[in-house]
């Protein structure tokens, strides 16, 4: 005769075998509710922080509702040039790491052998596993007035560029730094590109333009898209680059959250600018499901 513990755990075994969602369900619970508890519950504290202000006198957060964060972000001209000035970074760094992807990602996914493409992959992927700070650093040295270039153009005799802390120099890094991110999934796109397509568009008379235009273009456009999420986001909230690149007067979102957060002591204000780079980011990536970028992730 089966005991009570086996004939319970016979009953449940049937139960969870004939609600296959069931399983599922009870799988994915412990960490559905560590990300609730820890990621969400930590995110609604932020946004509702957003919503206090910070007493000038004690610096103590006065928890009274108020609009006065959201305004000062609108109303004064300093908050409004550094929410411009990452936008439009986030916006160039995009643009320019999808102009250097697609001719590379072709390159890698029609054009080279097998053999081949397993070794430019890897050369791609390498510089990820550097140091974020290394690579910054490196080039630091390689733009500074008295660093790499500098010293190439006055050997060659070409004139001295002076880039190191310019917006030029923080696109450079910036369009380096997350190039990576925008090649895999423009190249995950072409390799599904069938060749049959191309020699389709080739035996109706279309030149390698138009081809590359109106036959491969709207077929990998979610890979773009996917990419230029990764781009998009990672430059919309950087703040190490800035200032180590840029320096002191090119501020981003990220810095001054930074410098109210940590430096000012104004967690309400820091919290509110997060909040606009959250409604950024969230537009963003609405555009992208339209666009339908999640399903070349």
């Amino acid at each position: 005769m089966a005991s009570p513990a086996n004939s319970l755990t016979q009953r449940t075994g049937a139960v969870l075998w004939r609600r296959p969602w069931l399983r599922g369900a009870l799988t994915l619970s412990p960490p559905l509710l560590w990300f609730l508890i820890i990621y969400l519950a930590s995110l609604a504290v932020m946004l509702v922080t957003a919503f206090f202000s910070t007493d000038a006198l004690t610096g103590n957060i006065s928890h009274q509702w108020t609009w006065s964060n959201f305004s000062q972000i609108v109303h004064q001209s300093v908050y409004a040039s550094i929410v411009l000035r990452t936008l439009t970074m986030a916006v160039v760094v995009t643009i320019t790491d999808i102009i250097i992807a697609l001719p590379f990602s072709f390159f890698l996914a029609k054009v080279v052998t097998w053999r081949w493409r397993q070794f430019l992959l890897a050369l791609l992927l390498l510089p990820l596993w550097a140091s974020y700070l290394a690579k910054v650093y490196a080039w630091i040295n390689i733009l500074s007035d008295k660093g790499v270039l500098p010293g190439i153009e006055s050997r060659l005799g070409l004139p001295t560029t002076h880039l190191a802390y310019t917006n030029v120099a923080m696109w450079i890094v910036f369009s380096y730094l997350w190039l990576p991110f925008m090649i895999v999934p423009v190249y995950s796109a072409f390799e599904r590109v069938p060749d049959s397509l191309m020699e389709a568009s080739s035996d109706l008379g279309a030149g390698s333009w138009r081809t590359f235009r109106w036959v491969l273009i709207p077929m990998v456009l979610p890979g773009i898209v996917a990419g230029s999420i990764f781009t998009f986001s990672l430059t919309l909230g950087d703040f190490i680059t800035p200032l180590l690149i840029g320096g002191s007067s090119s501020n981003f979102i990220g810095n001054a959250i930074y410098d109210s957060a940590l430096n000012g002591g104004n967690l309400p204000f820091a919290a509110a600018l997060a909040f606009i780079s959250i409604i950024i980011m969230g537009g963003y990536l609405l555009m992208a499901r339209w666009a339908g970028a999640f399903e070349a992730l």
